[in-house]
């Protein structure tokens, strides 16, 4: 416990299951929590129920002004920043490639590729100003491999591999590290909504289909990837540094 005594987070996606679990972790492991997500009202709610030393500003990570803002505020409310959390994203529309509009692949580069972009150029900033940290972003096992009908959500995973390689190196040598989780199948909206496309009505039978596909038999859970991206934010990965940790129930391991 205390792992995050004294330091400053910033969550994006901050009302998902992911992003809401994580804040519930740091803040028991002791930090200040700055949330972001598009809805204010959600915000309103996690807010309230998280209590004490959280603040929230409503924020488009795919707007690079919005993304400047939040860290800005955070900064201001809290004092500085230590801790990053790009967690926002989304999985799009399923379709084949030749079946997918550019508007569609745009929104979902726009949100998970552009808005890791953003999140980490203003905030690595206010990091190091802080004087060192951790960045943690949220890809996927998607980020390794493709997916028939997720073309955009694949491409815009593995490239968050890259920006991540890329900001590790630049940053590593200034004191502050950079990793990504990539979950694999875990249990909350993303992958109803993924169920659901699949099979409209039928979502349950898709579920089958990828719990057997992981070793564990079932999907992770929302508490699982947290603790994942609260080791990476603690002191506990002093030296963990442009790498993915899989958290996938060894589904990649087939």
């Amino acid at each position: 416990m205390n792992r995050l005594q004294d330091r400053v987070a910033l969550i994006t996606g901050a009302t998902g299951g992911i992003g809401a679990e994580t804040a519930r972790r740091f803040l028991a492991e002791g930090a200040a929590v700055f949330l972001v997500d598009l809805e204010e009202s959600a915000l309103q709610d996690l807010a309230s129920d998280l209590g004490d030393r959280v603040a929230f500003q409503r924020g488009d990570v795919s707007s690079e002004a919005d993304m400047q803002s939040c860290v800005q505020s955070c900064v201001e409310r809290f004092g500085g920043l230590h801790v990053y959390v790009a967690n926002a994203g989304t999985e799009g529309k399923l379709a084949p490639l030749v079946q997918t509009s550019d508007e569609d692949f745009r929104r979902v580069i726009d949100v998970n590729l552009m808005g890791v972009f953003y999140g980490v150029k203003h905030a690595a900033p206010a990091i190091l100003q802080a004087g060192g940290g951790s960045i943690v972003i949220t890809s996927s096992v998607a980020g390794f491999v493709g997916s028939p009908g997720l073309g955009p959500y694949c491409s815009s995973k593995h490239a968050v591999n890259g920006l991540m390689k890329t900001a590790a190196q630049e940053l590593g040598p200034q004191g502050v590290r950079v990793n990504t989780v990539n979950p694999g199948p875990v249990d909350n909206r993303m992958m109803r909504s993924i169920e659901d496309q699949a099979a409209p009505g039928a979502g349950d039978t898709v579920k089958e289909k990828f719990s057997a596909m992981v070793p564990l038999g079932r999907y992770s859970t929302n508490e699982e990837i947290a603790a994942m991206v609260t080791f990476l934010a603690s002191e506990d990965s002093s030296g963990c540094n442009g790498t993915s940790y899989v958290v996938d129930g060894g589904m990649l391991s087939v």
